[in-house]
């Protein structure tokens, strides 16, 4: 009679790490291990530097930074002697510095493996930190040898095959893979690239969790050597998946059913909210609600990521605003139960028109006294939130931020921008998004001409071209690096294209100074947007 196998059993953790808090990430790893040797695994697989949390950014600069990562280490490594734990961590060895996984087992250091190849792209710039280390690592655990890569290295060739040609039957893939839209779908794309290659399974841990304006999605999976799917973890929660091999593959496990765009979206905006707000200790969100389709998106998404206790709606309106807005508002707070208050905001606007006339004496009415209206309710959302310590959610979405359709000091003024990289197109999409989970955003949000309602009778397509046309310019021309030539040659107006184009490059100085937001598009204004904001550069028209 032949002996049953008994098969290896990784535990992935899909974990969500904060950056510097060494103690609490410990703990994470801690608990995630108890987890897995309740659950008879052999070895815990955490994500990319799990201990020190991603991106560490000039932390890394920091040597005490290091050492303390180091003791954080040492006494993880003592605390399951009897399960080998993979640990992803910053490593200071000499002059250089590494991005590093160790593994401990036994009570102590066993191994470690440096990345090999580092990211300096996008919002990656490993360069700046870490030195690419230069040899394979493989480890034995019930009698399978097992390849450590990091990230990266399995993004191009080199690493994998090394570690395959080491003897590696299959490799363990840690990760702190930043969200976009469709992300998950790249990552098998490289990941079957690479095994096709290669021929051995990989089983890829990715961390989950906001990060400033970064969101991992977590959505850690494992493919067999063929390139198949066989266990795939939801996204944008944390989890912990038991994946087990015998007889040479991968044994068949629980595959997470995939999200449409909008809600993978949706999921990350959410995400990105409660943690921005929880890890920095914010006891709530302020948001300034004018009846408009983007401040509707930010509330909701607010009140699904922290619970309608902890979020404030105010509306401020002007003798502008048309009472379907104040309608509309008052509306969405009931169908959400959060605390609404109005201020209305033509006595400031008297006060200012009074103190300003003589300075503006013959000058006729312009978007200065729009401005005005703007920087009033901002000043009133600040003052709200330095009361009560609450944060102030601005509601700009990304299709303005291009253009500086928004007032510095105004409707820019605040925290957090939670649909900074949000299209206005896209906006409305997850609106409806919203609504077939349940019905909170009134329709006639949905349906009126967008309006700043700053003037009688104003709509934003007064001074914009059309938003669909407006959206798929900003994104070749920013997204995309393509040029105006190569825009108006897909059937753009030359002259849309010229006024988008001139209007983005005119707004960089203002988005320099608008708050952080959460990037979920292949490019956001943020870490991978670097344009000076004074440049004489004349674009490729002919």
């Amino acid at each position: 009679m032949t002996a049953l196998r008994t098969p290896l059993k990784i535990a992935l953790a899909q974990i969500n790490c904060t950056v510097g808090d060494l103690a609490g990430n410990v703990q994470l790893i801690l608990d995630a291990a108890g987890r897995a040797r309740a659950l008879g695994a052999d070895l815990l697989l955490t994500p990319e530097l799990a201990l020190s949390g991603y991106p560490p950014e000039d932390l890394l600069l920091r040597p005490d930074f290091y050492r303390a990562c180091e003791r954080e280490l040492q006494q993880l490594a003592a605390a399951f002697p009897d399960l080998t734990l993979v640990v992803g961590h910053p490593e200071a060895q000499g002059e250089c510095c590494y991005n590093a996984a160790s593994v401990l087992r036994g009570g102590r250091i066993e191994a470690r493996y440096r990345k090999r190849l580092l990211p300096n792209s996008d919002v990656l710039d490993e360069e700046r930190y870490f030195t690419g280390g230069d040899a394979p690592c493989v480890i034995e655990v019930a009698g399978v040898r097992l390849g450590l890569v990091i990230c990266e290295d399995i993004w191009r060739p080199g690493p994998a095959e090394s570690a395959r040609d080491a003897g590696a039957q299959l490799l363990l893939a840690l990760n702190a893979s930043p969200y976009h839209l469709d992300k998950l779908k790249l990552r098998h794309e490289v990941l079957r690239s690479r095994i096709a290659v290669i021929g051995i399974p990989i089983v890829y841990s990715n961390m989950v969790g906001g990060q400033d304006e970064l969101v991992f999605d977590g959505a850690s999976f494992a493919l067999d050597g063929e390139g198949r799917l066989t266990h795939q973890l939801p996204a944008f929660e944390a989890a912990l998946e038991i994946i087990e091999y015998a007889g040479g593959k991968l044994l068949p496990g629980r595959i997470a059913p995939p999200l449409t765009l909008e809600a993978e979206a949706y999921a990350a905006l959410q995400l990105g909210v409660a943690d921005y707000l929880g890890k920095n200790g914010f006891p709530g969100a302020i948001i300034g609600l004018s009846g408009g389709v983007d401040s509707a998106l930010t509330l909701a998404i607010a009140v699904d990521a922290l619970g309608p206790e902890r979020v404030r709606a105010v509306m401020m309106p002007s003798p502008f605003t048309a009472q379907m807005s104040l309608d509309d508002s008052r509306a969405m707070v009931e169908n959400l139960g959060i605390r609404y208050d109005e201020i209305p905001i033509e006595p400031a606007m008297r006060t200012f028109a009074e103190l300003l006339a003589p300075q503006f004496a013959g000058l006729a009415p312009d978007t200065t006294e729009e401005n005005l209206q703007a920087r009033i309710r901002g000043m009133i959302l600040m003052a709200l939130s330095n009361k009560s310590g609450a944060i102030v959610l601005t509601t700009g979405n990304k299709s303005e931020m291009a253009v500086g359709y928004a007032t510095l000091y105004g409707d820019m003024a605040g925290g957090f921008a939670v649909i900074k990289d949000i299209y206005k197109t896209f906006v409305y999409r997850l609106c409806e998004h919203r609504n077939r989970l349940s019905r909170v955003i009134p329709e006639n949000i949905l349906t009126r001409a967008p309006s700043a309602e700053l003037k009688p009778d104003q709509v934003d397509q007064d001074t914009l071209p059309p938003y669909a046309v407006l959206d798929a310019i900003i994104e070749a021309y920013m997204e995309r690096d393509e040029s105006p030539r190569e825009i108006v040659a897909r059937g753009f107006l030359a002259a849309d294209v010229r006024r988008v184009v001139g209007m983005l490059k005119r707004s960089e100085y203002k988005r320099r100074q608008s708050p952080v937001g959460i990037r979920i598009t292949r490019r956001g204004f943020g870490k991978d947007w670097r344009y000076p904001i004074t440049s004489r550069y004349i674009d490729e028209w002919q």
